[in-house]
Protein backbone atom coordinates (compact mmCIF):
# COMPACT_ATOMS: atom_id res chain seq x y z
CA UNK A 1 0.00 0.00 0.00
CA UNK A 2 2.70 2.34 0.77
CA UNK A 3 4.25 1.63 -2.89
CA UNK A 4 1.16 2.56 -4.39
CA UNK A 5 0.59 5.32 -2.75
CA UNK A 6 4.33 6.67 -2.98
CA UNK A 7 3.95 5.48 -6.90
CA UNK A 8 0.27 7.72 -6.79
CA UNK A 9 1.97 10.62 -5.37
CA UNK A 10 4.41 10.85 -7.74
CA UNK A 11 1.99 10.46 -10.78
CA UNK A 12 -0.04 13.83 -9.00
CA UNK A 13 3.00 15.65 -8.51
CA UNK A 14 4.33 14.77 -12.32
CA UNK A 15 0.59 16.38 -13.27
CA UNK A 16 0.56 19.54 -11.00
CA UNK A 17 4.44 20.36 -11.90
CA UNK A 18 4.02 21.87 -15.45
CA UNK A 19 1.16 23.96 -13.94
CA UNK A 20 3.52 25.10 -10.87
CA UNK A 21 5.72 26.00 -13.68
CA UNK A 22 3.64 28.10 -15.77
CA UNK A 23 1.82 29.71 -13.01
CA UNK A 24 5.20 30.80 -11.20
CA UNK A 25 6.57 31.85 -15.01
CA UNK A 26 3.21 34.46 -14.86
CA UNK A 27 4.08 36.13 -11.77
CA UNK A 28 4.64 39.81 -12.25
CA UNK A 29 8.73 40.63 -11.93
CA UNK A 30 9.76 42.72 -9.04
CA UNK A 31 11.44 45.99 -9.82
CA UNK A 32 14.58 45.94 -9.71
CA UNK A 33 17.29 48.79 -9.69
CA UNK A 34 18.40 49.26 -13.08
CA UNK A 35 15.14 48.14 -14.76
CA UNK A 36 14.49 50.77 -18.05
CA UNK A 37 12.20 50.86 -20.05
CA UNK A 38 11.34 53.25 -23.36
CA UNK A 39 8.12 54.45 -23.08
CA UNK A 40 6.12 55.81 -26.72
CA UNK A 41 3.52 58.07 -26.75
CA UNK A 42 1.62 58.25 -30.39
CA UNK A 43 -1.36 60.35 -31.30
CA UNK A 44 -3.27 60.65 -34.83
CA UNK A 45 -6.20 62.66 -35.43
CA UNK A 46 -8.16 63.00 -38.59
CA UNK A 47 -11.07 65.08 -39.10
CA UNK A 48 -14.04 65.32 -41.66
CA UNK A 49 -16.48 68.14 -42.04
CA UNK A 50 -20.08 67.80 -43.94
CA UNK A 51 -18.69 70.90 -46.76
CA UNK A 52 -15.57 68.49 -47.47
CA UNK A 53 -13.16 70.28 -45.43
CA UNK A 54 -10.86 67.60 -43.92
CA UNK A 55 -7.27 67.76 -41.85
CA UNK A 56 -5.13 65.23 -40.17
CA UNK A 57 -2.46 65.32 -37.96
CA UNK A 58 0.31 62.76 -36.28
CA UNK A 59 2.56 63.01 -33.46
CA UNK A 60 4.80 61.42 -31.47
CA UNK A 61 6.92 61.71 -28.10
CA UNK A 62 8.95 59.37 -26.34
CA UNK A 63 10.69 59.06 -22.97
CA UNK A 64 13.35 56.80 -20.70
CA UNK A 65 12.43 55.71 -17.07
CA UNK A 66 14.75 53.80 -15.08
CA UNK A 67 14.20 52.06 -11.26
CA UNK A 68 16.77 54.21 -9.42
CA UNK A 69 16.09 53.35 -6.02
CA UNK A 70 13.69 50.73 -3.98
CA UNK A 71 11.29 51.67 -0.65
CA UNK A 72 9.30 50.04 1.30
CA UNK A 73 6.25 52.46 0.25
CA UNK A 74 7.12 52.96 -3.37
CA UNK A 75 9.62 53.44 -6.08
CA UNK A 76 12.90 56.41 -7.24
CA UNK A 77 12.24 56.76 -10.87
CA UNK A 78 14.57 58.60 -13.30
CA UNK A 79 13.10 60.12 -16.64
CA UNK A 80 14.95 61.55 -19.40
CA UNK A 81 14.93 61.79 -23.44
CA UNK A 82 15.67 58.72 -25.31
CA UNK A 83 19.30 58.31 -25.71
CA UNK A 84 18.80 59.73 -29.43
CA UNK A 85 17.88 62.98 -28.84
CA UNK A 86 20.10 65.70 -30.31
CA UNK A 87 21.79 68.76 -28.22
CA UNK A 88 19.27 71.18 -29.46
CA UNK A 89 16.33 68.53 -28.20
CA UNK A 90 18.10 68.81 -24.58
CA UNK A 91 19.20 72.00 -24.18
CA UNK A 92 15.31 73.18 -25.62
CA UNK A 93 13.87 70.85 -22.84
CA UNK A 94 14.44 71.51 -19.29
CA UNK A 95 12.23 69.07 -17.76
CA UNK A 96 14.60 66.37 -18.07
CA UNK A 97 16.26 64.44 -16.78
CA UNK A 98 13.65 64.52 -13.21
CA UNK A 99 13.89 61.90 -11.09
CA UNK A 100 10.55 61.36 -9.11
CA UNK A 101 9.44 59.16 -6.53
CA UNK A 102 6.39 57.09 -7.14
CA UNK A 103 4.47 56.18 -4.02
CA UNK A 104 1.98 52.71 -4.27
CA UNK A 105 -0.73 54.97 -3.28
CA UNK A 106 -0.69 58.54 -3.39
CA UNK A 107 0.77 61.33 -5.70
CA UNK A 108 4.09 61.45 -7.32
CA UNK A 109 6.71 63.17 -5.98
CA UNK A 110 9.51 65.59 -7.61
CA UNK A 111 13.05 64.70 -5.93
CA UNK A 112 15.37 67.19 -7.83
CA UNK A 113 13.20 70.46 -7.72
CA UNK A 114 16.30 73.17 -6.96
CA UNK A 115 17.83 70.81 -10.13
CA UNK A 116 15.13 71.54 -12.38
CA UNK A 117 14.67 75.64 -11.85
CA UNK A 118 18.02 76.15 -12.26
CA UNK A 119 17.71 74.62 -15.90
CA UNK A 120 14.68 76.81 -16.15
CA UNK A 121 16.38 79.53 -15.39
CA UNK A 122 19.23 78.59 -18.17
CA UNK A 123 16.24 78.17 -20.73
CA UNK A 124 14.66 81.34 -19.99
CA UNK A 125 17.54 83.13 -20.31
CA UNK A 126 18.98 81.72 -23.72
CA UNK A 127 15.89 82.24 -25.44
CA UNK A 128 16.19 85.90 -24.01
CA UNK A 129 12.53 85.78 -22.17
CA UNK A 130 11.58 87.55 -19.01
CA UNK A 131 9.61 85.15 -15.99
CA UNK A 132 6.30 87.63 -17.81
CA UNK A 133 6.01 85.17 -20.64
CA UNK A 134 5.69 82.24 -18.65
CA UNK A 135 2.17 80.39 -18.61
CA UNK A 136 1.67 81.85 -22.05
CA UNK A 137 1.35 80.30 -25.12
CA UNK A 138 3.11 80.59 -28.42
CA UNK A 139 3.26 78.99 -31.85
CA UNK A 140 6.56 77.97 -33.67
CA UNK A 141 6.50 74.58 -35.95
CA UNK A 142 3.71 74.06 -33.44
CA UNK A 143 1.43 75.43 -30.39
CA UNK A 144 3.29 75.47 -27.32
CA UNK A 145 2.41 76.86 -23.67
CA UNK A 146 5.65 78.43 -22.40
CA UNK A 147 5.71 75.86 -18.89
CA UNK A 148 8.39 77.50 -15.97
CA UNK A 149 7.13 75.85 -13.11
CA UNK A 150 8.90 72.68 -11.77
CA UNK A 151 5.92 70.73 -10.63
CA UNK A 152 4.94 70.70 -14.02
CA UNK A 153 7.10 67.66 -14.80
CA UNK A 154 5.17 65.60 -12.64
CA UNK A 155 2.25 66.16 -15.11
CA UNK A 156 4.32 65.56 -18.03
CA UNK A 157 5.06 62.23 -16.41
CA UNK A 158 1.76 61.16 -15.93
CA UNK A 159 0.73 61.25 -19.22
CA UNK A 160 3.17 58.46 -19.95
CA UNK A 161 2.22 56.41 -16.80
CA UNK A 162 1.03 52.88 -17.59
CA UNK A 163 1.72 51.60 -13.98
CA UNK A 164 -1.12 53.15 -12.10
CA UNK A 165 -3.83 50.95 -14.28
CA UNK A 166 -6.13 48.68 -11.90
CA UNK A 167 -6.12 46.31 -14.93
CA UNK A 168 -8.76 43.33 -14.25
CA UNK A 169 -11.96 41.45 -14.94
CA UNK A 170 -15.03 43.79 -14.03
CA UNK A 171 -12.69 47.03 -12.67
CA UNK A 172 -14.30 50.19 -12.87
CA UNK A 173 -12.10 52.92 -15.42
CA UNK A 174 -13.08 56.37 -16.04
CA UNK A 175 -11.34 58.79 -18.79
CA UNK A 176 -11.69 62.29 -17.91
CA UNK A 177 -13.73 63.38 -21.07
CA UNK A 178 -16.23 60.12 -20.47
CA UNK A 179 -19.89 60.18 -18.77
CA UNK A 180 -19.87 57.98 -16.16
CA UNK A 181 -17.11 54.92 -15.64
CA UNK A 182 -17.12 51.32 -17.40
CA UNK A 183 -16.08 48.24 -16.60
CA UNK A 184 -13.18 46.03 -18.04
CA UNK A 185 -13.73 43.37 -20.06
CA UNK A 186 -11.44 40.85 -20.82
CA UNK A 187 -11.12 39.54 -24.28
CA UNK A 188 -9.95 36.37 -25.66
CA UNK A 189 -6.27 36.86 -26.58
CA UNK A 190 -3.36 34.58 -26.74
CA UNK A 191 -0.45 32.72 -25.00
CA UNK A 192 1.18 35.98 -24.46
CA UNK A 193 -0.79 37.90 -22.66
CA UNK A 194 -3.97 39.23 -22.24
CA UNK A 195 -6.61 42.11 -23.59
CA UNK A 196 -8.92 44.14 -21.66
CA UNK A 197 -11.57 46.61 -22.92
CA UNK A 198 -13.94 49.39 -22.31
CA UNK A 199 -16.68 51.86 -24.21
CA UNK A 200 -17.67 54.50 -22.66
CA UNK A 201 -20.04 57.65 -24.12
CA UNK A 202 -18.30 61.30 -24.16
CA UNK A 203 -19.24 63.53 -21.58
CA UNK A 204 -20.19 66.38 -24.30
CA UNK A 205 -19.92 69.60 -21.19
CA UNK A 206 -16.31 67.99 -21.16
CA UNK A 207 -15.75 68.23 -24.85
CA UNK A 208 -17.46 71.24 -25.09
CA UNK A 209 -14.82 72.76 -22.36
CA UNK A 210 -12.14 71.61 -23.90
CA UNK A 211 -13.29 73.33 -27.16
CA UNK A 212 -13.55 76.21 -25.45
CA UNK A 213 -10.32 76.03 -23.98
CA UNK A 214 -8.54 75.46 -27.45
CA UNK A 215 -10.46 78.64 -28.62
CA UNK A 216 -8.92 80.79 -26.09
CA UNK A 217 -5.39 79.20 -26.93
CA UNK A 218 -5.82 79.87 -30.39
CA UNK A 219 -6.93 83.31 -29.88
CA UNK A 220 -3.97 83.93 -27.78
CA UNK A 221 -1.86 82.77 -30.28
CA UNK A 222 -3.29 85.32 -33.45
CA UNK A 223 -3.59 87.90 -31.19
CA UNK A 224 -7.47 88.09 -31.18
CA UNK A 225 -7.94 87.21 -27.11
CA UNK A 226 -11.03 85.78 -26.19
CA UNK A 227 -12.75 85.17 -22.88
CA UNK A 228 -12.94 81.24 -20.99
CA UNK A 229 -16.38 82.23 -20.73
CA UNK A 230 -17.20 83.87 -23.85
CA UNK A 231 -16.11 80.46 -25.54
CA UNK A 232 -18.02 78.34 -23.43
CA UNK A 233 -21.22 80.26 -24.51
CA UNK A 234 -20.57 79.97 -27.91
CA UNK A 235 -19.46 76.06 -27.57
CA UNK A 236 -22.74 75.40 -25.74
CA UNK A 237 -25.13 76.03 -28.83
CA UNK A 238 -23.15 72.86 -30.39
CA UNK A 239 -24.43 68.90 -29.82
CA UNK A 240 -21.77 66.76 -29.16
CA UNK A 241 -21.94 62.94 -29.12
CA UNK A 242 -19.71 60.08 -28.78
CA UNK A 243 -17.78 57.16 -27.82
CA UNK A 244 -14.30 56.59 -25.83
CA UNK A 245 -13.02 53.20 -26.14
CA UNK A 246 -9.73 52.11 -24.29
CA UNK A 247 -8.02 48.71 -24.25
CA UNK A 248 -5.43 47.51 -22.21
CA UNK A 249 -2.45 44.73 -23.57
CA UNK A 250 -0.47 42.93 -20.75
CA UNK A 251 2.29 40.56 -20.95
CA UNK A 252 2.36 37.08 -19.91
CA UNK A 253 3.18 38.48 -16.42
CA UNK A 254 0.25 41.00 -15.95
CA UNK A 255 2.05 43.92 -16.57
CA UNK A 256 0.56 46.51 -19.11
CA UNK A 257 2.74 47.20 -22.15
CA UNK A 258 0.07 48.84 -23.87
CA UNK A 259 -2.72 51.50 -24.05
CA UNK A 260 -4.69 52.05 -26.76
CA UNK A 261 -7.24 54.93 -26.73
CA UNK A 262 -9.70 55.73 -29.35
CA UNK A 263 -12.08 59.14 -29.05
CA UNK A 264 -15.01 59.32 -31.11
CA UNK A 265 -16.26 62.64 -32.01
CA UNK A 266 -19.81 63.91 -33.77
CA UNK A 267 -20.68 67.59 -33.51
CA UNK A 268 -22.92 69.72 -35.07
CA UNK A 269 -22.78 73.24 -34.90
CA UNK A 270 -26.12 76.13 -34.75
CA UNK A 271 -25.57 76.30 -38.27
CA UNK A 272 -26.43 72.42 -39.53
CA UNK A 273 -23.02 72.14 -40.36
CA UNK A 274 -21.58 68.87 -38.74
CA UNK A 275 -17.82 67.18 -38.44
CA UNK A 276 -16.60 64.07 -36.91
CA UNK A 277 -13.08 63.80 -35.50
CA UNK A 278 -11.56 60.43 -34.93
CA UNK A 279 -8.33 60.27 -32.39
CA UNK A 280 -6.18 57.54 -31.59
CA UNK A 281 -3.88 57.76 -28.60
CA UNK A 282 -1.27 54.79 -28.37
CA UNK A 283 0.90 54.54 -25.10
CA UNK A 284 3.41 52.05 -25.21
CA UNK A 285 5.81 51.05 -22.31
CA UNK A 286 8.70 48.58 -23.36
CA UNK A 287 11.92 46.95 -21.10
CA UNK A 288 14.89 47.63 -22.87
CA UNK A 289 17.04 46.77 -20.24
CA UNK A 290 16.90 44.93 -16.68
CA UNK A 291 20.02 44.00 -14.10
CA UNK A 292 20.41 39.94 -13.95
Amino acid sequence: MRMKLIGFMGIVAALLLPAIVARAGSLPLAPQVGDTYEITLTRDSAQQGSDRSSGSSHDKDAIIERVIGLRADGLELQYDLPNAATADERAGNWQFPARVFKPFSGPAQLLNGPEVEARVDDWLKTAEWPRTVCGHWIFTWNAFRIECDPQSVIKTVQSFDLRSADIREGAPYQEPEALGSGKLARKPAGPDGAIFAVEMPVDPDAVRRGRAESDVVVGEIMKKPVSLDAALRERAREIVSGTISVTFETDPTGIVRRRTKVTKLYIKGPDGRSETETVTETLERRLISRRD
